[in-house]
């Protein structure tokens, strides 16, 4: 069953036990505060014997009480700031209660990436006695609630039980304002006005947070470690590719989730973002040492064509099925239809049983280990200290070259394979320069930008070219042309339709080409 979610958006406040809760309906926009009610929530907060999740500051709990009984996954914060002057945002999970000690599957699902294979167990137990006060605004909207919670936390040992205590209660009061359908403009007036009934911002991201204390900071270990690039035109060059390898790391982990659930778009994705890597540790090799850089791109090539595999199904089946519909309705059409079904399903179905077993293996969990030491500890040669703008200015023309040497490679090659697999190369070559031109984006601004947009146009159009190459020999393999059938006929005009195309895609490339040329040419920046 799937997790239901929604976002949260909150801000935590550390009270004292005899601070009264202000005049909130003095707040711009509040017309009444509904009569406070109470509940008693009790919720076990589950994790790693190595806080894992906390680290990350992610929070799995089984909660009963309240409106909301259930399973709660709050995954990492979509804005930095937890304890600053920001609003925290975060995306929250939930499943029915089940069984006690059991955490669903839809859950563990989003939170596979962090885990990495680590069992998770209950390692904190919580009583919220819980005061909400209602905010209501003059059309009778509900803006926000104000939950003034005494909390009572009580370490658990992970590994002797559920019911098994390792340390002392604690206690304290906070407050939390959540909006409901309000704006985040209510949250700094009601902030004036806590602060002034004697509120503090927290200290804490979460409570289990508190209740853990000291053993986990308020960032997980691999994250928020990318360097800033204020320093501009002065970054260094390893400095600009960690940057750019910390996001795409980033969307790795949240892409993996919907991967592991098959949601649309995620395996593509995260296919990108592979690529993206391993475009970057080719063009910046020579900054790190070489064999962490060839390990590195070797594991996220064995992980890119796994996502290859039921993504290019995916792709080809989607193109069919729209030529198909194209058709007029009949025999031959429907049996055309069932074939490709069959095959190219197959060939889907199969590339994502595989690529699920690889998301669960230990190579897969090492994998991103690796991908976060790498980004974190940078193995930089200890002569690399060239500046960031000279090395992505050296890097993107470089790619450049080798894109124009693609260009006139596939200008000699002989009509037919050759110059398709030619103009296939180009392509390759022209995403591969789009990527390291999005690293010199970072410190080079726009002129980084337009070379990159330039070769996303040549890629893509290319791309094109490739489906239907791709299309057209599925059509010739899945459709005799000694058959004397309605499918047959079905399978041969479809593959007329492929070749229309690709004539089409060749002459948008060339016309793609010439524009940007003057861009592409030798000294790009």
């Amino acid at each position: 069953m799937k997790a239901s979610q929604g976002l949260e958006i909150e801000k935590k406040y550390d009270v004292g036990d005899g601070a009264a809760v202000p005049a909130l309906d003095s707040l711009p926009g509040v017309a009444r505060v509904a009569a406070p009610h109470t509940d008693v929530l009790e919720a076990v907060y589950f994790d790693t014997g190595r806080h894992i999740l906390a680290s990350r500051r992610i929070t799995l709990r089984r909660r009963t009480g309240g409106t909301d009984a259930g399973w709660h996954l709050k995954l990492p914060p979509l804005e930095t700031g937890a304890t600053g002057t920001e609003p925290q945002q975060r995306r929250e999970l939930h499943a029915p209660l089940g069984q006690p000690g059991v955490v669903p599957d839809s859950l563990l699902d989003h939170i596979q990436a962090y885990l990495r294979g680590a069992a998770v167990a209950p390692v904190v137990r919580l009583e919220t006695r819980r005061t909400t006060h209602a905010l209501y605004g003059e059309d009778g909207g509900h803006l926000a609630d104000l939950a003034d919670d005494r909390v009572t936390a009580e370490r658990l040992h992970p590994g002797k039980g559920a019911g098994a205590i390792s340390g002392g209660q604690q206690q304290w009061r906070e407050w939390e304002l959540e909006l409901v359908h309000g704006g985040p403009e209510l949250f700094a007036p009601a902030e004036e006005l806590l602060m002034e009934a004697g509120a503090r911002p927290a200290g804490h991201a979460s409570k289990l947070a508190r209740a853990l204390g000291g053993e986990v900071g308020g960032q997980g270990p691999r994250d928020g470690n990318t360097p800033d690039l204020a320093a501009g035109k002065k970054a260094p060059a390893a400095a600009v590719v960690t940057v750019y390898l910390g996001g795409q790391i980033q969307e790795i982990l949240a892409q993996d989730p919907g991967v592991r659930l098959e949601e649309p778009e995620s395996v593509h994705n995260m296919r990108s973002a592979v690529r993206r890597i391993r475009s970057a540790l080719a063009a910046y090799r020579k900054l790190y040492s070489a064999r962490p850089v060839r390990h590195l791109r070797d594991e996220l090539k064995w992980l890119g064509q796994l996502l290859g595999g039921p993504r290019d199904a995916e792709v080809l089946l989607d193109r069919l099925r729209g030529h198909l519909g194209e058709l007029p309705p009949g025999e031959g059409v429907d049996a055309a239809s069932d074939r490709v079904e069959r095959r190219v399903g197959g060939e889907f179905d199969d590339g994502y049983r595989q690529l699920q077993e690889a998301l669960r293996s230990d190579r897969y969990f090492r994998l991103l280990d690796e991908l976060e030491a790498f980004r974190d500890t940078p193995p930089v040669r200890s002569d690399a200290v060239s500046g960031g703008r000279r090395e992505s200015a050296k890097a993107v023309d470089k790619s450049a070259r080798r894109l124009r040497r693609s260009h006139k490679a596939a200008a000699r090659a002989r009509r037919g394979t050759d110059h398709e697999n030619a103009l296939h190369q180009v392509r390759k070559d022209a995403k591969r320069l789009r990527h390291v031109a999005e690293t010199a984006a970072l410190v080079r601004g726009r002129r980084a930008g337009k070379v990159a947009k330039a070769a996303q146009r040549q890629q893509k159009i290319l791309g094109d070219f490739h489906d239907a190459v791709i299309a057209r020999d599925l059509l010739i393999t899945a459709g005799s042309r000694q058959e004397q059938t309605a499918a047959a006929a079905v399978f041969a005009a479809l593959e007329n339709r492929q070749d229309e195309l690709m004539k089409d895609a060749e002459a948008k490339y060339r016309k793609a080409r010439r524009k940007s040329r003057e861009l592409l040419r030798r000294g790009v920046l």
